[in-house]
């Protein structure tokens, strides 16, 4: 799993390079993660589910086996977050 959070301060890390194995070339700057991988592992794993059961939060309810409401709530605090993020 790729880290986000600084392991000495909490705060969010960002990307400084990238390397191509295949190649060695190197691409260096300061950017910033994508908004999913700056999510927490679960909130990450309650988006694929969510994916693979085509958006379907009844479905999702049975997987979890959650109440549909607080499969919702679930959602609805991932896109808080997205949203928190994206600022």
């Amino acid at each position: 799993m790729l880290p986000c959070n600084c392991p000495s301060c909490g705060k969010q890390l960002k990307v400084k390079s990238l390397v191509c194995e295949s190649c060695s070339t190197e691409v260096t700057g300061l950017y910033e993660l994508p908004l999913l991988a700056r999510l927490s592992p679960a909130d990450q794993d309650f988006i694929i589910k969510f994916v693979k059961s085509s958006g379907s939060l009844k479905e999702m309810a049975k997987e979890l086996s959650l109440s549909y409401p607080t499969v919702r709530n679930l959602l609805n605090n991932i896109i808080l977050k997205m949203t928190e993020n994206e600022k």
